[in-house]
């Protein structure tokens, strides 16, 4: 199966402090994968180290996606600017037309219908600070709809909200595999990902294991991770990067080195 994304003996720190160490592995393209692990296993610095956000500290990143769309947590997002749900969803345009310029008819357009395929018809003038959190986290997704992209990443995409917007959000998830497009997703609930996500990949700060969603997800495997997670040192240093060691050479050599200087 080709890889939309593949990690190469990554290391990513915070202030020096490892949050995601040595993980290689390849993620499918145009499927579903779940991200998950105990808390504070790195999953959503994985995401950022994806995009380029967090210092990588070693390895590296190869992409095929020439897009990526991301979706933070909701805790990330300021919602007290005086915006409408309308243009909250034209920002998914943003690198089309810049802060200058302006969302043409066909932009506009298809704000409407995105706005309509996440069941918020009749809210675009609603200004996005009235809306309950079930209601915000379609907006946001209408907003990914527009940007089109290759490659997904989502954040806790379900977090606190309802079971129907759950439903309704998944069937914009699927949407997206239908078309060819790679899903990532922050998951906690376990039997959700069991249920929907064919591929998951289980983070303890080291990769656990990745695969089909059933074998990732044995017994054994959430065991290992929470062992791992629970024996992690949080004051332990980033590891450096592997250089060459210096070669010191011996006291032979230095008084060899002394007499051939002599001699000459």
């Amino acid at each position: 199966m080709k890889a939309a994304l593949k990690l190469v003996d990554l290391t990513v720190s915070y202030d020096r402090h490892p949050a995601v160490h040595h993980v290689s592995v390849e993620i499918p393209a145009a499927e579903m994968t779940a991200l998950v692990g105990p808390n504070g296993s790195g999953k959503s610095t994985l995401l950022k180290a994806i995009l380029g956000l967090v210092r990588r500290v070693e390895g590296r990143i190869e992409c095929s996606a020439r897009r990526i769309a991301y979706l933070p947590q909701q805790a990330e997002i300021a919602r007290s600017f005086p915006i409408s749900v309308l243009d909250t969803v034209l920002l998914g345009r943003w690198s089309r037309f810049g802060a200058f310029g302006r969302a043409d008819r066909s932009d506009v357009h298809d704000a409407h219908h995105a706005i309509q395929s996440v069941g918020l018809g009749g809210f675009e003038r609603r200004p996005i600070d009235t809306l309950s959190v079930g209601q915000f986290q379609r907006v946001l997704f209408a907003r990914l709809l527009l940007q089109d992209a290759d490659l997904v990443l989502l954040d806790e995409p379900f977090a606190a909200i309802d079971t129907r917007t759950v439903t309704d959000l998944m069937d914009v998830i699927r949407r997206w595999r239908s078309e060819q497009r790679t899903v990532i997703a922050v998951l906690h609930d376990l039997d959700q990902v069991r249920r929907d996500f064919p591929n998951s990949l289980l983070l303890a700060r080291e990769l656990v294991a990745a695969g089909p969603t059933g074998a990732v997800l044995s017994p054994e495997n959430l065991l290992r991770a929470r062992a791992m997670a629970e024996a992690w040192d949080e004051r332990a240093d980033a590891c450096e990067v592997r250089r060459p060691e210096a070669v010191v050479p011996s006291e032979a050599q230095r008084s060899r080195g002394t007499s051939s200087s002599r001699a000459a």
